[in-house]
């Protein structure tokens, strides 16, 4: 993917923060989404949003009388539907004829779910059973995409399922993932990343964990969370030890997609930008650190999930957040 940031745009802090405050992020009217609920094979649920309006008329899908590709999306940390991101996808999934998904982590739909487990990084298990749904759902071809930790999951499950991961979806894209998630965590809890990211997400991350305790006496130590000033901690406290790891450096080690990166046999777009603040350069993937099958896009610019565009119909500092999207969506389609 080329891309340039805007001159009154410069570096991937102010790409990250102006892309999901201030960019547009669709055309015409907003994205409307009807909500399902599935029942886990755990006896918990996940909510999925579907794309609930027509698509652009003019869109052309593949084939003649061929049943329209879905797009599934799957959001990054403390994510949604309603995230700027998948507000674009949506967008572009709109005009281009598609159907699209977002199904929502555990936890991530605004509603409290019942069992211990939340959702982490390297959940491959759980993209395995919603892409299942998926494929018994719709009729027509799968596309998946991940959004920053939604894409890290999504790349382990392709690695983990090798060349059956064809049954289920034609192409998967990860996009602004932290491959390396020791690497990641390391960077987000420095600096200005710990003052300004990690407080955000530490701000909803913080009340759930401990509402679920409420629900689970005895899940972990009330006091410990209450202490948690980065990330590194809070996984220590909840993530690790609720879905079977040791301690944060075991479920970084063991969730991060990147070692498995060469055993992936379908169609995988890695893009990262270099400058992304949460995904520092020298950890990104190189050629000879995945399979063939993989193609690396690791633009200079675009920040975390970034990538603001100027619109050309309107002056600075009009941007707008659908460039990344639609080039995703354009690497996706030539798999169809």
């Amino acid at each position: 993917m080329n891309y340039t940031a805007p001159w009154w745009l410069p570096g991937g802090n102010l790409q990250t923060i102006w892309a999901a405050l201030c960019a547009q992020r669709f055309e015409g009217a907003p994205p409307t989404f009807r909500r399902e609920r599935w029942t886990t094979p755990d006896q918990d649920f996940v909510d999925v949003d579907w794309l609930d309006e027509p698509s652009d008329p003019a869109a052309q899908t593949p084939g003649d009388g061929a049943s329209r590709p879905l797009l599934v999306l799957f959001h990054g940390l403390e994510g949604s539907s309603a995230s700027h991101y998948a507000q674009a996808f949506a967008h572009v999934a709109r005009t281009r004829g598609w159907a699209f998904a977002v199904p929502h982590f555990r936890g991530c739909s605004g509603q409290m779910n019942l069992a211990p487990r939340a959702y982490h990084s390297g959940d491959f298990a759980e993209i395995d059973w919603m892409l299942r749904r998926f494929n018994a759902a719709h009729d027509g071809p799968v596309l998946a995409a991940g959004v920053s930790l939604g894409g890290n999951a999504l790349m382990r499950w392709a690695a983990e399922m090798g060349e059956s991961a064809s049954r289920y979806t034609h192409a998967v894209a990860s996009i602004c993932s932290p491959l390396d998630l020791a690497a990641g965590g390391r960077a987000i809890g420095r600096g200005f990343n710990r003052l300004v990211y990690t407080r955000m997400f530490l701000r909803t991350m913080v009340p759930k964990a401990l509402a679920k305790l409420d629900q689970h006496p005895g899940l972990f130590e009330r006091e410990a969370m209450l202490g948690a000033r980065d990330l590194y901690t809070f996984d220590n406290v909840f993530t690790a030890p609720v879905h079977g790891f040791a301690s944060t450096d075991d479920y970084w080690a063991r969730a991060s997609a990147k070692p498995g990166m060469r055993q992936i046999r379908i169609p995988a777009l890695a893009l990262n930008a270099g400058n992304d603040p949460f995904v520092p350069g020298a950890s990104l993937p190189q050629v000879g650190e995945v399979s063939a099958h993989v193609t690396l896009w690791q633009p200079g610019e675009g920040g975390h999930v970034g990538f603001p565009a100027a619109s050309p119909d309107h002056g600075w500092p009009r941007t707008h957040a659908l460039h990344m999207p639609d080039a995703v969506a354009d690497y996706l389609a030539q798999h169809l």
